[in-house]
């Protein structure tokens, strides 16, 4: 009898370090990043080539994949410029304010990332119950990667060997991590307001943790409620694209409850590809390194009463050795369409000494 019991209990001790080793390997996965810098150029953990196919018919959507197409509109005649919105997944419903004096010299071009807004959102559900497999790929379909490689189609698309690319917010984080990945290729690189994310964990919370210290009482239960779910990856393949389209859009009450800006009309957020994002970065990485072979001109914008601190853009500015900072006054996260005219005067002055 008593031996008995002891087998049981070996077997439960068993399992309970099982259960403990397969949990710690889990939050170790979810903690390591799977894009590093270089990987893109390499070509690795892409779906498809670095050469975007042949081009359809329909003026309003450029073609990097097969099966995935991002939709685009462009302002202004001259010299191209790309402009990659933030989020992760909120597209841009109509060109800048802050860029239309520019138009006479230049052609801005604005897109919606894969996975949001009108461009292709190639992931519905997950029918798989492998975590692993699921997470690798949504990483592979619209994370990181995926994102950078359809920029450099984009490039090839427009017919520039260097790209002018200027990168709002999440797009910002894009932009850089670009220029790193095919510092070749790119002419200038502005940044505006750029996502607190070269470095994670990120010092004082980021930007959840902002939002949460200015929160008034009677939103604060709410607030926490809505965090757990959203960033509860353990059931994360549970749900669909249209659960976390909803979870995605219903940040912004809290984010305009205590930013005071008023956000310029947006397109459809984004669904998985907002935590293909997460998962590609992982909760640990240091990317300030990969940015100081970039040799191109960057040009940091940060908008003083900016809810992100002035810190996360300085960041981006010791990271790269060719930089401007300039700060504009009286704007918060949309310097571009509450500051339009000194906006247009700052990027104006910078693209004008780019070749």
């Amino acid at each position: 009898m008593k031996r008995g019991i002891k087998t049981i209990v070996a077997i439960a001790l068993t399992l309970l370090v099982l259960i403990a080793i397969a949990g710690g390997y889990f939050w170790y996965i979810m903690g390591k990043p799977l894009y590093e810098p270089g990987m893109v150029r390499a070509n690795k953990n892409l779906r498809a080539s670095l050469t975007p196919p042949e081009q359809s018919s329909n003026e309003r959507f450029w073609q990097v994949e097969q099966d995935i197409q991002l939709y685009h509109f462009s302002a202004g005649k001259g010299r191209n410029v790309l402009v990659v919105h933030g989020g992760p997944g909120y597209p841009y419903s109509k060109p800048w304010a802050g860029l239309e004096p520019l138009t006479r010299n230049y052609q801005f071009h604005y897109y919606d990332q894969r996975g949001c807004g009108q461009s292709t959102r190639p992931i519905d559900r997950f029918t798989s119950t492998n975590y692993y497999e699921n997470m690798t790929t949504l990483e592979k379909t619209l994370g990181i990667g995926a994102q950078l490689a359809d920029i450099e189609r984009i490039r090839q698309v427009l017919g520039e060997e260097k790209l002018i690319i200027i990168g709002h917010s999440w797009g910002g984080f894009l932009a850089s991590l670009y220029a790193a990945e095919f510092p070749e290729h790119v002419e200038a690189v502005i940044l505006i307001a750029s996502a607190d994310a070269l470095v994670m964990p990120q010092e004082g919370g980021g930007l959840f943790e902002e939002v949460r210290k200015r929160l008034p009482e009677d939103m604060q239960k709410d607030y926490a409620a809505y965090l757990k779910e959203y960033l509860n990856f353990g059931n994360i393949f549970s749900k669909s694209e249209a659960d976390l389209v909803a979870l995605n859009e219903a940040f912004a009450k809290y984010y305009t409850a205590v930013a005071k800006a008023s956000m310029p009309e947006q397109g459809k957020a984004g669904g998985w590809m907002v935590q293909a994002m997460y998962m590609s970065m992982g909760q640990r990485h240091d990317y300030r390194a990969a940015l100081k072979p970039v040799n191109a001109p960057v040009l940091v914008i940060h908008g003083e009463k900016d809810l992100q601190p002035e810190r996360a853009s300085r960041m981006y500015a010791q990271a790269f050795p060719n930089v401007e900072f300039k700060v504009i006054r009286n704007a918060s996260h949309f310097a571009f369409s509450e500051q339009p005219t000194e906006f247009a005067a700052v990027v104006g002055e910078f693209l004008s000494k780019v070749k």
